[in-house]
């Protein structure tokens, strides 16, 4: 097939992505198809003919690493002002298939899978109603309750309506302060006191005007891949320090990752479970990846979905599939013969 790995885009998650889509490229190349890494924020200069398409035979592969910092975002729309460069849609209609590796923002939150839609796009991953849902984490903590999944107890706030200092008064610290819409810990901090419960109001807010807070919840962290209607086997995630942020997450050598994990066979079934539950809640599509803790009195807590999990050296979907049996080119190659829109 000639497939578009679209990877990079105006996300805080930027740099994630492309280290994702190099590798998924790669892995598509190794499997026989042509492939072509493009970045939707900068385009082409030319239309679908005129790419460069690496395949088996080409010496060139892709590469990139994560940085330690998050992408400068401001300089980046100094640079490009329009969210999709040139040619974009025009070289993803003439693709066999689309495989989405961007992170957050526009390409997780459904807006791109929707604009594909209306073009008539085949692409990997969930539909916009799916993906719509799962980057809402107020909507997704409040389907997991419907699913009768415990979720830590939370409340989200605009900035712009409540004012820092409300929402200073109202929350009891320790807590944990999100960005309502972001992925990769981005804009995540856990304040223990309210002075630092300032500082990470304005630290989310750089990201969202809207902010979701939740309780501190302790315990081991899993993480439980869906491929296929087939919930995999459970990683356990342990930080060296601090909490599992956008650092630990991708930065080699800073958290160890465990899978299969080391857990009860009954709670794992029940972590594999309430996964699939809500991978079904979400109406997600050939693949997601939930996140749970485990708290010492044995209660599974929800986390959140990503329906466009990262593919990095360092990810936990791969590794999951692999404990599975399922080698990381081959996993590449599935989510690329499973799409959206597929005839």
């Amino acid at each position: 097939m000639n497939i578009i790995v679209l990877a990079g885009g105006l996300s805080p998650e930027r740099d994630v992505s492309l280290s994702s889509g190099s590798l998924i490229a790669n892995a598509l190349i190794q499997k026989g198809h042509r492939v072509f890494l493009l970045d939707p924020l900068v385009g082409s200069d030319t239309g679908f003919d005129g790419l460069a398409f690496l395949s088996r035979d080409s010496r060139e592969r892709y590469s990139f690493e994560v940085p330690r910092e998050e992408p400068d975002l401001a300089a980046l729309r100094r640079k490009y002002p329009e969210p999709l460069g040139k040619n974009v849609i025009g070289i993803c209609q003439r693709a066999d298939v689309v495989f989405i590796a961007l992170c957050g923002a526009a390409g997780e939150n459904g807006q791109l899978q929707g604009l594909f839609d209306l073009h008539g796009i085949r692409y990997t991953g969930s539909g916009y109603l799916g993906c719509a849902l799962a980057m809402d984490k107020d909507i997704s903590k409040k389907l997991a309750l419907l699913e009768k999944i415990p979720t830590a107890q939370w409340k989200t706030y605009s900035l712009s309506e409540t004012g820092a200092e409300a929402i200073i008064a109202r929350t009891e610290t320790p807590c944990v302060v999100k960005p309502l819409s972001c992925g990769s810990s981005v804009g995540i901090s856990i304040p223990g006191d309210r002075g630092s419960l300032a500082v990470a109001l304005k630290a989310a807010e750089k990201y969202e005007a809207t902010v979701l807070i939740e309780e501190k919840i302790e315990g081991r962290e899993f993480s439980c891949g869906v491929l296929a209607g087939k919930a995999l086997p459970l990683i356990e995630i342990k930080p060296k320090a601090g909490f599992y942020d956008y650092q630990n997450k991708y930065q080699k050598g800073l958290t160890d990752e465990i899978c299969p994990a080391p857990i009860d066979g009954a709670l794992s079934d029940r972590i594999r479970d309430y996964a699939l539950r809500m991978h079904g809640a979400l109406r997600l599509g050939y693949y997601s990846r939930s996140d749970f803790i485990l708290r010492p009195t044995g209660e599974v807590m929800f986390l959140e979905t990503n329906t466009l999990p990262g593919m990095t050296p360092t990810s936990l979907l791969p590794q999951e599939a692999a404990a599975d049996g399922i080698p990381y080119d081959e996993l590449c190659d599935l989510i690329a013969g499973n799409p959206v829109g597929r005839p």
